[in-house]
């Protein structure tokens, strides 16, 4: 490797649609198997579901909302669908974890929805790059 490549403040095109494959891989199955997975199961197992309310509209429709978030939204964000769309109830979700619930404590407990965070607001301004499924539609729409 060159010293020019290494100390490039530039980037290929290919390389960026790798990263973004890449972290919307690892974003995605890190919520779905850390997070979503679990409350999915849960919430298609279980009839009597106790879970925060904390905007007062119940607690299985927001524990639905969260798992609409944590798992299909991921899903989504796995495959390239509907990314920059499936990311804003991701974000909304991290948001709420990060600067509400866990506002008042220590470091270790929001750290990990700070990182979550994070990664899907660089997905929402990176977009779903070259390998995703909005990019085979996309080009599909330009050719009919």
């Amino acid at each position: 490797m060159s010293k020019k490549a290494i100390f490039s403040s530039g980037s290929a095109t290919s390389y960026v649609d790798i990263s973004a494959l890449l972290l919307r891989l690892v974003a995605g199955m890190a919520m779905i198997y850390g997070h979503g997975w679990g409350k999915f199961m849960k919430f298609i197992n279980e009839s009597n579901i106790k879970f925060m309310d904390p905007f007062g509209i119940g607690d299985s429709f927001t524990f639905f909302l969260v798992v609409f978030a944590e798992f299909i939204c991921a899903l989504l964000i796995v495959l390239g669908l509907f990314t920059r769309l499936a990311i804003i109830p991701l974000i909304i979700n991290m948001a709420y974890i990060v600067f509400v619930y866990h506002v008042s404590h220590e470091f270790g407990k929001w750290e990990l929805g700070a990182l979550y965070l994070c990664m899907y607001v660089v997905i929402l301004l990176l977009g779903p790059g070259k390998f995703s499924m909005d990019r085979l539609i996309e080009s599909r729409n330009k050719t009919i």
